[in-house]
């Protein structure tokens, strides 16, 4: 008895043919990623047509509003699924959160926290700048009396930490608060 499966064709993926339906299908898929990234850059332009920035006198400006928003400490916040660093402060941290041989911030860490809940009470402009080895993003934040960090660092509630300040934003915004570690 033979157990032999019968003669397949398999088409020939070679010539001229071949090659110009590949080419076809390449062009499709490229014009649907250009037709996709232009109907984000549509929405995008849409939803950004509604931000407002801050009126400033040569000071920073800040795109986005955010709302909703809770504080974790001192400089750190969460907005739905986004953790948001303060750019170029430190503040102390809860006790059992300072790990083992790190030089933590001096200070109150409630004083430093509810400082920061009530200045995000209601909804705040950000900045994004990045993000931090943690995932969080790193941002200026301002409410209508000015930048948070400048607020943490005028009420003592922190201190400027230069290795974080991007750009130096903290030290041009606010000199007169900048005391560097």
């Amino acid at each position: 008895m033979s157990f032999r499966k019968p003669f397949k064709a398999v088409p020939i993926k070679v010539g001229p043919y071949y090659r110009s339906k590949q080419r076809e299908a390449r062009r499709r898929s490229l014009l649907a990623a250009v037709g996709l990234l232009a109907g984000a850059g549509v929405v995008g332009g849409l939803v950004g047509a509604g931000s407002v920035a801050l009126p400033s006198i040569g000071g920073p400006t800040y795109g986005d509003r955010v709302s909703g928003c809770t504080a974790t400490d001192g400089d750190t916040i969460r907005c739905g699924n986004e953790r948001i660093r303060l750019v170029g402060i430190d503040a102390p941290e809860i006790p059992g959160h300072c790990r083992e041989g790190r030089h933590c911030t001096p200070g109150n860490p409630y004083a430093a926290t509810t400082s920061l809940r009530k200045a995000i009470a209601g909804s705040v402009y950000i900045e994004r700048l990045g993000t931090d080895h943690y995932g969080r993003t790193i941002a200026a934040l301002s409410n209508n009396d000015g930048d948070l960090s400048c607020m943490q660092l005028r009420n003592r509630n922190a201190v400027y930490v230069a290795r974080w300040d991007n750009e130096e934003r903290i030290a041009r915004t606010c000199p007169d608060q900048v005391r560097t570690r």
